[in-house]
């Protein structure tokens, strides 16, 4: 194997694959939020499962561009 061939082995992104942009930080951080948020408005589950909703809507639109 030459050095050139070492070179586009070690490279991940040589196979074909493309970068995945990470989404599920929204995710975890509508989850927290959510939560806090709801907690000062004396709900905090209702918070914290709109926290998720509107997470994980953000995490599919950035999946949704990248596609």
């Amino acid at each position: 194997m030459t050095i050139e061939n070492q070179k586009h082995a070690s490279n991940p992104s040589s196979d074909g694959s493309k970068n995945r942009n990470g989404g599920g930080v929204f995710i975890a951080i509508g989850a927290i939020a959510g939560a806090f948020v709801g907690g000062y408005m004396g709900q905090p589950s209702a918070g914290l499962l709109a926290g998720l909703a509107l997470g994980t809507l953000a995490a599919l639109l950035i999946w949704w561009k990248g596609r």
